[in-house]
């Protein structure tokens, strides 16, 4: 596959009404994890939405905090109904395997974002966010529970459709996220299992979160 990154742009792009529809408020999870990564934050200081969509729910859960929110998204339709929403935020158009932070920030959020980034992007993400991080600041991230294509898979990723638009999707296993994390610097403060992997199509949804040291 060429370009993945590509293939998600316009098809986020295509269904920017559908998902701003149906992706409105925060789950009682993620609300949780999101107060431990902001539990020493203060009002005004920057955070990092890395796939931040139409900036709801995250972004804007961020800004109702009193939080200076950048975000950062390739769509550009999703990108523009996030600025009409929150006009006061700085909005980035970037890929995430591309995007360089400008620090230092307090706290970042990669939520749903990173599993549609190959992975062999992943470490070099993780080493960019922690150079954008104040010590002890709070990284928060989601990956696959389980490995999408097999172990030692020459080609990892697949692609699966979403309102009827095909999306790419990779990810390290929880147990590898978790060591690249440490290896860039970050030591783990908390991960969970948000949905388990299945049999079938349903890789598991694995949430972490990881502080600066």
């Amino acid at each position: 596959m060429s370009d993945p990154s590509g293939i998600n742009r316009e098809s986020y792009d295509a269904i920017v009404a559908e998902w701003d529809a149906v992706r409105t408020r925060l789950a009682a999870a993620e609300a949780r994890i999101l107060e431990i990564v902001l539990a020493d934050v203060t009002k005004g200081a920057p955070v990092l939405d890395l796939g931040c969509g139409t900036g709801r729910p995250i972004a804007e859960h961020l800004a109702a905090r009193g939080l200076a929110v950048t975000g950062v998204d390739q769509s550009p339709r999703m990108l523009a109904l996030a600025r009409a929403r929150l006009p006061e935020a700085v909005w980035l158009e970037a890929r995430i395997e591309d995007f360089v932070p400008r620090g230092p920030f307090t706290a970042v959020v990669a939520w749903d974002s990173l599993f549609h980034v190959p992975r062999a992007h992943h470490a070099g993400i993780f080493g960019r966010v922690r150079a954008a991080l104040m010590r002890g600041a709070r990284f928060a991230l989601t990956v696959g529970g389980s490995d999408p294509s097999g172990a030692g898979c020459a080609q990892p990723g697949f692609t699966d459709t979403m309102f009827g638009q095909t999306f790419f999707y990779d990810s390290h296993p929880p147990e590898a996220a978790t060591a690249l994390l440490v290896a860039a610097g970050f030591a783990i403060v908390h991960a969970e299992f948000l949905s388990l992997p299945t049999s079938g199509r349903d890789k598991g949804r694995y949430t972490i979160v990881a502080a600066a040291s």
